[in-house]
């Protein structure tokens, strides 16, 4: 095993040096570093250290791929050879310049909502085991039918499954005035308030049982249960006016005037403003959404299955996180998962190929490895450390995933959840549809493997590569 001192001291010095790097910080699989001169970085010889699996920079950092566990390692030790540790979202901060306004801006979108993922990971996987557990033949199996369940028992599983969405205005205000640099908790409290139980709730106004308030005649005011876009826009606007509010006010009241102004001001635009206006923007916004992927003969499938990694390398696939959500709080269930499940596991199809055809001992070990984090649902070491480097893999890949979406999208498949997918993602379709979920991957697998291995790799690209 390679020792990850010495690899550091390798990536250190392919990267220009210590005096080169501003700060160093990681994420789940890359080491994230803020570079002075990007000239003095030898692209080469980084993709040729040992455990590296590609490079690249993004969002303002050079980003190395070393993989889940390995990446915390080698973090460690670029730090005790003297580099500036920081914290992913510090090093955000220092990096949120960079880019062009619709690049920073879905950048922000980001780190608003990947907080709220794990909540809503759980929640979907909560729904896929209560898919399983009501199914009639699990039921026989333990001599029981759905009749036969307790009241108090589906009351549990109610609990587990929709708390998240009937309180996901107070997460989405709790992150966004994070974010944005305001007081979380006061946020907490604004999302919480778009929610309370003495404002009609959302979704019995929606059933057509209650009616909504009418402030002066005409203004509808409701809870806002499950909704995304207010909470989101009043913690921006929220978190703005915190800080404008604590610049004006005198130390001495500052604990009693801030959070008191702050909320009774936002309150009132959230319930009389923000809430009607960008209630109705988030509806159009899941009209779209559901047109795209109700459209016939599959092509909803086709398309995003096609396009969804080439999105993920532009790096702002995260604005379709709402989209997601939305889609699970309206009509508890995604079938946007089932479809990006395909293209990835289409790329990790294509990097399995290159890994078994070639015949270079450290293609063959990055490949094999890349097709497995894939198959685990993290694409980059596949797109950037083997299919983007050599091209046609990638468009094989393309290809596979567009296939396993079109089938995804004829078969009408929808996850319980979101975020998880191809090997996890079978949690989430636990509720009667593992067989064509798994069916739909390998499609997407096969497809990608076979186009690679027949078309798109040799490995006279090796040395067309390194030219």
């Amino acid at each position: 095993m390679s020792d990850n001192k010495q690899i550091a001291k390798e990536i250190l010095e392919a990267v220009g040096g210590n005096d080169n790097i501003i700060s160093a910080a990681h994420c789940a699989t890359r080491l994230r570093l803020m570079i002075k001169d990007k000239e003095k970085i030898d692209q080469e010889k980084v993709e040729n250290i040992s455990k590296v699996k590609g490079a690249f920079f993004n969002s303002g950092q050079y980003q190395i791929i070393l993989g889940t566990g390995t990446v915390n390692r080698i973090y460690e030790e670029v730090i005790k050879l003297g580099v500036s540790g920081r914290t992913k979202s510090e090093q955000s901060s220092e990096a949120a310049k960079s880019g062009n306004a619709f690049q920073r801006a879905v950048r922000t979108f980001g780190d608003v909502f990947v907080p709220i993922i794990p909540a809503l990971v759980a929640t979907g996987l909560f729904m896929g085991l209560r898919g399983l557990v009501m199914q009639e033949q699990i039921l026989a199996l333990f001599g029981l039918s759905p009749d036969n369940i307790s009241d108090n028992f589906i009351l549990f599983t109610q609990v587990l499954t929709d708390t998240a969405f009937v309180f996901l205005p107070a997460l989405v205000a709790w992150s966004t005035f994070r974010v944005f640099g305001g007081t979380p908790l006061i946020g907490l409290v604004l999302g919480l308030m778009l929610v309370s139980p003495s404002l009609p709730n959302a979704w019995s106004v929606a059933g057509g049982d209650v009616e909504p308030i009418r402030f002066f005649g005409f203004i509808p005011v409701v809870g806002y249960q499950g909704s995304i876009l207010p909470a989101f826009i009043a913690g921006i606007i929220g978190a703005k006016l915190e800080q404008n509010i604590r610049k004006r006010v005198p130390e001495v009241l500052d604990l009693i005037l801030t959070p008191f102004l702050t909320l009774l001001i936002m309150i009132t635009l959230a319930l009389f403003v923000i809430g009607p206006v960008f209630h109705i923007a988030e509806e159009y916004i899941l009209d779209a959404t559901v047109f795209l992927l109700s459209l016939p003969f599959g092509l909803s499938g086709l398309i995003i299955g096609t396009i969804n990694q080439v999105i993920v390398v532009t790096g702002v696939h995260h604005i379709f996180n709402m989209l997601e959500i939305q889609l699970l709080e309206q009509f508890k269930n995604n079938p946007y998962n089932a479809i990006i499940t395909c293209s990835i596991a289409a790329q990790g199809g294509a990097a399995l190929a290159v890994g078994l055809k070639t015949k270079a001992a450290k293609l063959k070990a990055l490949s094999l490895s890349s097709s497995l984090s894939a198959f685990l649902g993290i694409t980059e070491p596949a797109i950037f450390g083997v299919n983007l480097r050599y091209g046609k893999p990638f468009i094989m890949g393309l290809i596979g995933g567009g296939v396993g979406g079109f089938l995804a999208s004829i078969l009408g498949l929808k996850a319980t959840g979101m975020a998880i997918t191809v090997i996890p993602g079978t949690l989430l379709y636990l509720n009667g549809q593992i067989i064509p979920y798994i069916f739909i991957n390998l499609v997407a697998i096969g497809t990608a493997f076979i186009l690679t291995w027949l078309f798109g790799f040799s490995d006279k690209m090796l040395a067309d590569n390194k030219r």
